[in-house]
């Protein structure tokens, strides 16, 4: 078969990720504030790259819930709403409790101490007052369990439904509200290293769930 004529295909796809990570991360935080456009010729300033890899970017953003593009092709970011909030939230918490009861059968002294080592990394990230080094550990936290169900669909629908959460999460580790996790992530450590699968799921899924509550605090 001849090579496809396309040139740079890797270069070009880092580009976009870049972007998209870059993008991602200022709306999750704020910076890039609810109802704000986003204009080409200021993302290219910004990131220091061409429009072809940011429109990509903008395209999976607008897939993630996190931008969406108005008649006239005005891209603005998305306002955080409740019921994409809700809808995520019931799919995410399930995922995670589904993957915590296929991977505790499956799990060894190395999972529990990746566990605990998150756990201790979230926590100093509270006492820094660090929101991003949280959301890092914290997903380190469920990502153990995620992996170690070696079940190959559960990430891809979580890379789907994640992201219209992740400004809720920086507001919750961004305030005292998100440190109730520390305490529910050591109840789920100490159900899986005792093995007890069903009610390490039902830990996870409470502390899924107790994300939106911020809906409510934050008059959404």
């Amino acid at each position: 078969m001849p090579v496809p004529d396309e040139q740079g295909k890797h270069k070009r796809s880092l580009l976009r990720e870049q972007a998209y990570v870059s993008l991602r991360d200022a709306i999750i935080s704020g910076t890039l504030a609810p109802g704000e456009k986003l204009r080409d010729p200021e993302l290219e300033n910004w990131l220091g790259i061409s429009r072809t890899p940011i429109r990509e970017a903008l395209a999976r953003l607008e897939a993630a819930g996190l931008v969406h593009t108005l008649p006239g092709r005005s891209t603005v970011v998305s306002t955080i709403e409740r019921k994409a909030v809700f809808d995520a939230q019931a799919v995410a918490a399930t995922m995670h409790a589904l993957a915590v009861r296929i991977a505790v059968p499956l799990m060894g002294k190395s999972e529990i101490t990746a566990m605990v080592e998150a756990n201790k990394d979230f926590a100093a990230a509270f006492s820094a007052a660090d929101a991003a080094s949280a959301m890092r550990a914290d997903d380190e936290f469920h990502q153990v369990a995620v992996d170690a169900s070696r079940n190959e669909v559960i990430p891809g629908v979580l890379e789907q439904v994640t992201p219209v959460l992740r400004r809720l999460e920086f507001l919750r580790f961004s305030s005292l509200t998100g440190r109730q996790s520390i305490a529910q992530h050591k109840r789920i450590i100490s159900l899986c290293r005792r093995g007890d699968a069903a009610a390490a799921a039902e830990a996870v899924q409470r502390n899924w769930e107790t994300l939106t509550h911020l809906l409510d605090a934050e008059a959404l």
